[in-house]
């Protein structure tokens, strides 16, 4: 028998039924066996690579991880969006609902250039709100978003068609879950 890719990394994330009161799918398991993190990150690389990327942008924590990587292996710079309060230099914010709270995340205001071509990744597409506010603050200052890579897409949760987000970016996701059982 043999496994799709998608099956294969499928088989490298932990589903943890009652973590903080949600499903949570753990990627712990995947990024400590380096020939899987590293075929994960060649892959998204490789579909956002025509898109002639000038900056990867990834917010923390786990964003962080996938996005340096998938940063470094297209040889471009790396941006971090941080929470509120972590950046040393002169900031743009924004707060937007999550699911049962606010947030804020900030980013370098000099950290993109006007016209800089972004690509924004991160571990987990769920309901969206998270991509979105890191998109807002991405072109308000100025960056161009070519595309959305992530590792997992909840497709039970709808994160695609958040705003009419599908119409309006490349999103590409290496594994879907289209249930919360789906393991």
């Amino acid at each position: 028998m043999t496994f799709s890719k998608s099956e294969k990394i499928k088989q490298y994330i932990r589903r943890i039924p009652e973590f903080k009161g949600v499903v949570f799918w753990d990627i712990s398991t995947l990024l400590k066996d380096g020939d899987i993190f590293w075929s994960c990150v060649n892959d998204i690389s490789k579909h956002f690579k025509p898109k002639d990327v000038d900056v990867v942008v990834s917010p923390e924590a786990r964003g962080f991880i996938l996005g340096g990587a998938v940063a470094h292996d297209m040889m471009v710079g790396f941006v971090p969006i941080r929470k509120l309060g972590k950046l040393p230099s002169k900031t743009i914010s924004l707060t937007y609902a999550k699911e049962y709270e606010k947030d804020t995340i900030e980013m370098h205001e000099d950290a993109i250039s006007k016209g800089d071509r972004v690509l924004f990744i991160d571990d987990l597409l769920a309901t969206g709100g998270s991509a979105l506010a890191s998109i807002r603050l991405i072109e308000a200052v100025g960056g161009k978003v070519v595309g959305l890579g992530f590792l997992i897409e909840l497709e039970y949760l709808n994160g695609r068609f958040n705003e009419n987000v599908q119409s309006r970016y490349d999103i590409y996701s290496l594994v879907k879950y289209k249930s919360v059982s789906d393991i």
